[in-house]
């Protein structure tokens, strides 16, 4: 799938995918006292390759949501820890929430405010 057909699916399916009140969320503060403590668990920056190798949360792989669909059952790691994923903003990673949980992840949550709210905060970026 290319990227113009990816963004059009992502469009086409936002609605589906996008965050509800009630979704698990991390906290940035909390995400970077984890890693800190070096109990990271599997971070996952969702956006393009671009934006990740411009900086990311340390540790972070980098995992586009525009291939989670097909990469999920890929990741090595146990499907009841914790997954943290982030975007810039939102869409991107709940698109990709959306495929893990589909691949048997079972504790999925977001960054809140995903990375514009960590660089806003300050954190580590890597």
């Amino acid at each position: 799938m290319n990227r113009m057909a990816a963004g059009l699916l992502l469009s086409t399916l936002s609605v589906s995918f996008s965050a509800q009140a009630g979704d698990q969320e991390i906290s940035g503060t909390e995400l970077a006292k984890s890693i800190e403590a070096g109990q990271t668990p599997l971070i996952l920056d969702t956006r393009s390759s671009w934006e990740y190798n411009r900086g990311h949360v340390p540790g972070a792989r980098h995992f586009p949501f525009w291939l989670s669909l097909f990469r999920a059952d890929d990741l090595d790691y146990p499907r009841g820890n914790t997954v943290v994923v982030y975007c810039e903003h939102g869409p991107r990673a709940s698109f990709a929430r959306f495929a893990l949980r589909r691949s048997g992840f079972q504790r999925v949550v977001y960054l809140q405010g995903h990375m514009s709210a960590w660089k806003k905060a300050g954190l580590p970026i890597e």
